[in-house]
């Protein structure tokens, strides 16, 4: 099989998304490029026509595997941070849900998704809402700020998971919550499909198994995540890259987990009464 370094990866990655961002599905393949039309795809994710009609013409450009804010629970004043937030699509839904009194944070490593996705943000004239440039794996966002993390059909990509959960762990605030769509190895893909740079843009090389997301989420500091694997899913991922059976070994997830909450500290001798 062949070994590629970390950067060799995110490398590979950039580089894709980057000709996804300019060319659209015409770029190769990747979740939704290869299948049914964007619209159709979204639709079959578990979005609203109300969700595709609100978002600018190119924000939804069909490369998720699944929809977070079904499990995001978001409400007014909520501070969300997009992982992989490509064109904005799901960033200016949840911009939507938290109002004017939230704030939404979109990073994404590849400049040409941060350009369009600030265009779009221009055209929606959304306020709440900025896109910066980063790598989920060192977050450009301050400790314990964030309420809800996002993200969909993004981590699988990452050359470095564990990376990115803590990294989730340091942003989010107390009580903070994750709500994940994203892909899972269920079981373990030939060598042959490993090795396509296409499977790993594709989010399927790079899908981590079920048991890794655990350990990964324990050793950042989630407790008890709840972890829902959509055996559904595997009908539209058949489409992602014909013929490779893509479906046999990933299926879609959705990922929930929370950040515990920092137990109150003692702030004087009687509250202290009865510990030593």
């Amino acid at each position: 099989m062949i070994e590629r370094s970390e950067e060799e990866v995110r490398d590979a990655v950039r580089e894709h998304y980057g000709k996804v961002a300019k060319q659209g599905p015409s770029a190769g393949c990747a979740p939704g490029c290869c299948g049914a039309p964007q619209n159709d795809a979204s639709m079959k994710l578990g979005y609203e026509a109300g969700d595709l009609a609100f978002v600018p013409e190119g924000a939804d450009m069909g490369l998720g595997c699944g929809n977070p804010q079904v499990i995001a629970a978001l409400r007014t004043g909520e501070t969300v941070l997009d992982l992989g937030s490509g064109g904005g699509f799901d960033s200016f839904l949840a911009a939507r849900q938290v109002a004017s009194t939230g704030h939404v944070i979109g990073v994404d490593m590849t400049p040409e998704m941060i350009t369009k996705a600030r265009r779009n943000a221009q055209t929606l004239g959304a306020t709440n809402v900025e896109f910066r440039l980063g790598e989920i794996e060192h977050l450009p966002v301050v400790d314990a700020s964030v309420d809800v993390i996002i993200s969909n059909c993004v981590i699988n990509l990452s050359p470095d998971k564990s990376a990115v959960f803590r990294e989730a762990f340091r942003v989010l605030k107390p009580g903070g919550r994750l709500a994940i769509s994203d892909v899972i190895a269920v079981r373990e893909p030939p060598p042959e499909l490993k090795d396509q740079l296409a499977a790993l843009a594709g989010c399927v090389a790079g899908a981590a198994s079920l048991d890794a997301i655990r350990a990964s989420l324990a050793e950042a500091g989630f407790g008890d995540p709840v972890i829902d694997v959509k055996e559904e899913s595997r009908n539209f991922i058949r489409d992602w890259m014909p013929g490779s059976h893509a479906e046999d070994y990933v299926a879609s997830a959705t990922i929930q987990a929370t950040k515990p909450k920092v137990a109150a500290a003692c702030c004087g001798p009687s509250c202290c009464e009865g510990k030593n």
